[in-house]
């Protein structure tokens, strides 16, 4: 029996994930809505990035944080190398920003950045920045797990960006 202002329970697809079914797997995870971050570090060849939504918060103490860049990435050794790095949280109107550090993107070019203290390329303006020089990293099947230690951090008023089912949108607040 269902109480008032429950949902009814639509069908479910139950399913093991395996090599077979991984769009089916990928779309059950795309069901989680997270943030949109650009990871940033300075490599060899200048300043990269890369856009990420496998950013999340570890510890407040000692303040840790970790993100997770796909093996299959042709910039994922520049990020798991990398002893300093910065995230960037994006805000919902700096979507065009999130697509400049994707595959095929403009990254760095023709966009204002600066240098922070350990030499890390960092975007103004975003929502939150985190500073980071790297604490652990994990293997994780087709992903790293990249574990950092927060040296200091930046924040500003604004809604998120959020990425949800494969599009990018914005928060919306419960008005009831």
């Amino acid at each position: 029996m269902m109480a008032a202002g429950d949902v009814p329970a639509r069908a479910e697809n139950l399913f093991v994930p395996e090599p077979a079914n991984s769009r089916i797997f990928r779309n059950a995870l795309g069901s989680y809505t997270t943030g949109v971050a650009v990871v940033t570090v300075m490599g060899p060849q200048g300043p990269a990035g890369m856009t990420v939504n496998s950013f999340a918060s570890v510890s407040l103490d000692p303040p840790l944080v970790l993100w997770s860049p796909a093996k299959s990435s042709t910039r994922h050794g520049l990020f798991t190398e990398a002893e300093h790095y910065a995230i960037h949280v994006l805000s919902a109107e700096q979507d065009g920003l999130s697509h400049r550090f994707t595959r095929g993107g403009a990254g760095f070019e023709g966009l204002e950045w600066d240098f922070n203290d350990d030499g890390v390329p960092v975007i103004p303006g975003t929502l939150a920045r985190f500073e980071c020089v790297r604490s652990n990293l994990h293997d994780a099947g087709d992903h790293s797990i990249i574990i950092g230690r927060v040296l200091r951090a930046a924040h500003r008023e604004g809604e998120p960006l959020c990425f949800s089912r494969g599009s990018f949108g914005r928060f919306a607040h419960n008005i009831s």
